[in-house]
């Protein structure tokens, strides 16, 4: 069975990550289980309180496929944890990592994205990490950009985002293809 781990921080984008969570977990039989900094329960930026289901100290990198981050208002506040080692380390297991928004930047802080195709919200936003070199393969763009398992996208592109992260995972079947294509309906005229 697929397990995606999700690190919440406080004021996270609940928005980000939601059409990800359900379809992979109610329609694709995928495990995903929450961490918050300490294991504690957090808010969402729409209000929402979670209880995570454990603390990023605890979450045995070798039990999980995919990492995933979502946005939110911590980074803009400049009260986000430090992620550094916890991406390494899902880094280092060649797992799958997406960063959607803010937490892109973020990503772009731990020197991730330096080699390879990336975007975000913001190019200025991830020059703002030093550690950041990856200036050359930003693509400005509203869709996620997946490379080598590196999924990264603007804070406005929740669909795309999750159709990477699955397409990363091998769960892109025509189960998930019809699931996900009402999502998209909107963005096509007529």
């Amino acid at each position: 069975m697929t397990r995606i781990a999700i690190a919440l921080t406080p004021d996270y984008a609940d928005w980000e990550i939601g059409l990800l969570t359900a379809v992979a977990r109610s329609f694709l039989g995928t495990d995903i289980l929450t961490a918050s900094p300490d294991g504690a329960p957090l808010t969402s930026m729409g209000g929402l309180r979670v209880t995570p289901d454990l603390a990023y100290r605890d979450l045995a990198v070798g039990n999980f496929d995919a990492l995933v981050l979502p946005g939110g208002m911590s980074w803009e506040k400049g009260t986000a944890p430090d992620l550094s080692e916890l991406v390494a380390a899902f880094a280092q297991r060649k797992a799958v990592i997406g960063g959607i928004c803010a937490a892109a930047s973020a990503l772009a802080g731990t020197g991730l994205l330096n080699d390879v195709a990336h975007t975000g919200n913001a190019l200025l936003a991830h020059k703002a990490y030093p550690a950041y070199r990856g200036e050359a393969l930003y693509r400005d763009q509203p869709q996620a950009v997946s490379d080598q398992g590196i999924i990264t996208a603007p804070g406005t592109s929740p669909f795309t985002f999750a159709v990477e992260i699955l397409k990363a995972l091998d769960l892109w079947t025509p189960d998930a293809q019809a699931e996900m294509v009402g999502f998209s309906a909107e963005h096509h005229p007529g």
